[in-house]
């Protein structure tokens, strides 16, 4: 789709056009879901988040500034729906705070794993954190963002979000050398696989 195209698209969904919602719609869904899916414990928690987070494009889709892509606007609003949800379940008992472990963190966890696993199944090992250790970890790894931000945005402070990183990055190498870095032995042990 080209830029003028997609500016058309824009257009019609700010006129609440419904076949220019559908296109957006269909053309993000996909991408979208996965990273809503990356941040939730089931498929149905994902479903849940992606159709809030579609809603919320739709209501603000005339506040797009054009300064980055639409993509990357849209995906920011699925985190930042994500985010709302895990603050609304009360998962912020669950985060510990150890700030003499925290420096090493970001040495601990080294690219090799993602070489020895898919990339489904990763997610798939990313769900089996606790709840607090999944956010932090794909708020820091997957998006980007400094633990400076990631402590405003879940109301921790710096060192909680690093001591969560240490500890999501532990159990992740953890889970896949225990498991020699095979993807059935993973699924088998850690539960169901889910599919997407």
């Amino acid at each position: 789709m080209t830029e003028y195209s997609e500016d058309i698209l824009i257009k019609g969904c700010i006129n609440r056009d419904r076949q220019s919602q559908n296109s957006l719609y269909k053309k993000y869904q996909s991408r979208m879901f996965a990273v809503c899916y990356q941040y939730s414990k089931s498929r149905e928690e994902a479903e849940d988040t992606f159709h809030e987070g579609f809603m919320k494009v739709f209501d603000n889709i005339a506040s797009f500034a054009k300064k980055g892509t639409l993509e990357g606007w849209i995906r920011k609003i699925m985190v930042n729906t994500a985010i709302e949800k895990y603050r609304k379940g009360k998962h912020l008992s669950f985060i510990i705070n150890m700030e003499d472990t925290t420096e090493v963190a970001d040495h601990y966890f080294t690219d090799d794993i993602l070489d020895r696993i898919e990339a489904a199944e990763f997610i798939q090992l990313i769900q089996k954190l606790p709840p607090s250790y999944q956010m932090v970890f794909n708020l820091y790894v997957m998006e980007g963002m400094k633990h400076k931000e990631i402590s405003a945005d879940l109301g921790i402070s710096e060192g909680t979000s690093k001591s969560n990183l240490y500890e999501a990055k532990s159990i992740l190498r953890n889970l896949v050398n225990k498991n020699n870095g095979s993807p059935q032995a993973v699924g088998s042990e850690y539960g169901r696989k889910q599919r997407y």
